[in-house]
């Protein structure tokens, strides 16, 4: 299985809501009002989330290896692991991959 193959099964695994149900999600107020906020005051996780509905959406075929870069966050952050194998600290990845 090549690498993207496994990215994207590993993915599919790990993202065990709809798109539509995380789009919806992703607006209620609970989602909007936790995470460490960027300049544009929308947290790193919930953009993540509305990156990871728009890959779910996506046709496998038309997936950019950017898509499959942001997959391999995506399982990383689930799993406690990285494809650029970096350190996981008391519970939490060091970097800004959150």
């Amino acid at each position: 299985m090549s690498g993207d193959e496994e990215t994207w099964k590993e993915f599919r695994e790990a993202v065990n809501m709809t798109p539509g149900e995380l789009e919806e999600w992703l607006e209620t107020e609970q989602s909007k009002s936790v995470g460490q906020k960027s300049g544009d005051g929308e947290s790193t996780g919930h953009a993540s989330g509305r990156r990871i509905v728009g890959v779910a959406r996506t046709q496998k075929d038309d997936l950019e290896q950017a898509d499959y870069e942001h997959m391999r966050k995506v399982v990383g952050y689930f799993t406690g692991t990285s494809h650029s194998d970096r350190p996981v600290t008391s519970g939490t990845r060091t970097g800004a991959t959150r």
